[in-house]
């Protein structure tokens, strides 16, 4: 199994397989790229709309193909009409948003139960059918690679590549729509020419991602790697490409583990790779990930501990609490027998100037960027320089201490 999925990842599992893997990993790109868009503009439930309306375009595609007398199963027809349904739902989506007083989350509930169930209805009718060859259209519900021809993986390799640069040629005027829309209105954007831009770009990539993902799972395509990349990074052109490289590699590392595994669908798979990371950048991620916050609130602790030690040793209070004493001794401020260490004197004496210095401090600059940063944990020497704490020093009286001592 290991060795397989090596030859996968290296394109040695043949030609066909090998074009699977780079049409994944190229729609896995164009379609975390892209849902970050519609992620960062709070508008992730449209992609559940539009997959679910491509069922009834399907469909009738499929029927219309048949009764030409032509493959129903033609994948450029069936992508047709898949785009041609998927963009009238998010037609009807947008007429209900703006003409009535519904809000857009109802319209998206109401295209897609609509929509989804009629496409159902028509995969019903489809299967009573006796041409068309229909056997596996059901399929496009989950994905599937097994039957797919060599065109089918060009078409998905083609798409994914198209859809990965309109991303990198119209990210600037949806970041803007994205972040702030009135800005973008008064700058001389058309607002809703950018809007329908994205969802058609959403619309392309769900197009192109049925075959390989399926209309249910291509979803989670768009939305993950936008999210995952958030943890990661706070600027918006790093989102993007991290959302990329996220969805990218999620799909050719998925198609890789189902060429290994030919019994495991395609598309859960990489849906799966791609929760995997979403996971790891949950915990580990170094600014937003859980374990980043742990650490943090355990470091807080710690100066919160250090600080009411420092003062109890400097108005001479007996120390309790087990953690405060943990936290002393481990910095050799104190002994065991909880008698303050010379550096533990010292300490406690600048802590207890730090207070007075602040006491002054607020009384003194009513500028709140400097008053307001009290919180008893902040050195007073991050906020003033040593000329301003020299003239607090000369406020209180007595010896003046050097900054930073």
């Amino acid at each position: 199994m290991l060795a397989g999925v090596l030859d996968a990842l290296l394109l040695q599992s043949g030609y066909n397989a090998a074009l699977v893997g780079i049409g994944a990993g190229l729609l896995g790109a164009a379609a975390g790229a892209s849902g970050t868009f519609l992620f960062l503009r709070k508008r992730a439930l449209v992609s559940d709309a539009v997959a679910h309306a491509t069922l009834p375009g399907i469909g009738l595609a499929f029927i219309v193909m048949a009764l030409l007398g032509g493959d129903g199963r033609n994948l450029i027809g069936l992508l047709a009409g898949s785009a041609i349904s998927a963009f009238a739902g998010l037609l009807i989506v947008e007429w209900i948003a703006r003409r009535t007083r519904l809000s857009e989350d109802v319209a998206i509930g109401a295209v897609l139960s609509v929509f989804f169930g009629f496409g159902i209805v028509l995969l019903t009718v489809i299967q009573t059918m006796s041409r068309g060859k229909q056997a596996g259209l059901e399929g496009f519900l989950l994905g599937a690679t097994a039957g797919m021809l060599f065109q089918d993986a060009v078409v998905i390799a083609i798409g994914g590549a198209i859809c990965v640069t309109l991303v990198i040629l119209l990210r600037r005027p949806m970041t803007l729509v994205a972040f702030d829309p009135d800005y973008a209105a008064a700058s001389g954007r058309d607002v809703r020419l950018i809007d329908l831009a994205m969802m058609m770009l959403v619309l392309t990539v769900t197009v192109i991602g049925l075959k390989l993902v399926g209309l249910i799972l291509i979803v989670a395509l768009l939305i993950i790697p936008p999210v995952a990349a958030r943890f990661w990074t706070e600027r918006t052109d790093r989102v993007v490409l991290a959302a990329g490289v996220i969805g990218g590699v999620s799909g050719y590392v998925g198609a890789a583990l189902s060429a290994a595994a030919p019994g495991i669908p395609t598309g859960p798979i990489i849906v799966l790779v791609c929760f995997a990371v979403f996971v790891a950048s949950l915990l580990f991620a170094p600014g937003r990930g859980v374990l980043a916050a742990i650490i943090r609130h355990q470091r807080f602790q710690i100066r919160v501990h250090r600080r009411q030690g420092l003062l109890a040793l400097a108005h001479g209070e007996p120390i309790y609490d087990p953690l405060t004493i943990a936290v002393l001794r481990r910095a050799r401020m104190i002994r065991k027998d909880r008698v303050a260490t010379d550096l533990g004197r010292a300490q406690a004496a600048k802590t207890l100037r730090d207070e007075k210095r602040w006491e002054i401090a607020r009384q003194v600059y009513t500028d709140e960027a400097i008053s307001g940063r009290y919180d008893g944990l902040t050195p007073i020497e991050a906020v003033l320089t040593r000329d301003e704490i020299a003239d607090l020093d000369r406020r209180i009286g007595g010896p003046a201490m050097v900054a930073g001592a």
